[in-house]
């Protein structure tokens, strides 16, 4: 009685850079259907045409967008604050969303999202984010200014206590980023796969790791989760009884009201 009524966790996914939302689903769609069918996906285009070569010329047909421009050094953001608000302005139209998955360009963002909330910085117009899936993550080198007059230095701040799954492939550039991101979040699952850059098909072992990630959003999200999701989510993940209700403990004491509810991270 209780899988049948589990809710599909709703998600927003945020293509890489000067790719497309389509090319994002195609990719996404080679995953194991098992898994697949307990998701639901919503694939959004980036607010602006891709200014440059894409990389996926002649292996996924145009059009390409990006979601914002950056110098050489990636210290400095073009249009950062329209993306944001694009995004926000498609959640409250589309949403409610119960997480993200980003790659790449969409990841940096998405990896953002629960730290601007706390913050109170951005995305104050939607629900706050249960959990994010993240594929060749990394942080922001340079300030990311959101908003008139709001300069967020770090969204890293404290640590992220969202549930998060983070894929980082042995030969992505990307890598030594995406392992220094791990440190700003609570106890984050993370596969790794021999792939580069790139979003990686799902082998028998990670395949089980995600499934066991989405059983614990699944009942999260369902309802009458409180009282057991800390224990069930971090044992499910390896922690220790003794570890596992200190780390509660210390993640009870962010709570975020809602009108209907509350919602513990």
């Amino acid at each position: 009685m209780e899988s049948e009524i589990r809710k599909k966790p709703r998600i927003l996914c945020l293509h890489g850079f000067r790719t497309s939302a389509k090319i994002l689903q195609d990719l996404l769609m080679k995953w194991p259907q098992t898994l697949l069918e307990k998701l639901d996906f919503d694939f959004l285009n980036a607010p602006f045409p891709a200014e440059g070569e894409s990389g996926l010329e002649g292996v996924f047909d145009p059009p390409y967008y990006e979601w914002y421009q950056s110098d050489k050094e990636h210290m400095n953001y073009g249009n950062l604050p329209e993306c944001v608000a694009y995004i926000e302005d498609y959640m409250v139209k589309h949403g409610p969303f119960d997480g993200l998955l980003g790659f790449s360009q969409g990841a940096f963002i998405s990896a953002t999202v629960p730290g601007l909330q706390l913050q109170g910085a951005a995305f104050t117009r939607v629900p706050k984010i249960k959990f994010l899936i993240l594929i060749s993550a990394a942080k922001f080198k340079g300030l990311m200014k959101l908003g008139q007059n709001k300069l967020v230095t770090n969204a890293f701040s404290p640590l992220v206590v969202c549930p998060s799954v983070h894929f980082i492939g042995e030969n992505d550039f990307l890598k030594p980023e995406g392992l220094l991101l791990l440190e700003s979040f609570v106890e984050p699952v993370v596969i790794y796969h021999p792939k580069g850059h790139t979003i990686p098909r799902l082998d028998r072992k990670n395949l089980e790791t995600m499934l066991r990630f989405v059983e614990k959003i699944q009942n999260m999200i369902s309802g009458g989760w409180m009282s057991s999701f800390f224990l069930d989510y971090y044992l499910g993940f390896g922690m220790s009884t003794s570890n596992c209700i200190g780390r509660a403990i210390s993640l009870c004491t962010v709570i975020w009201f809602d009108i209907a509810n509350i919602v513990i991270f």
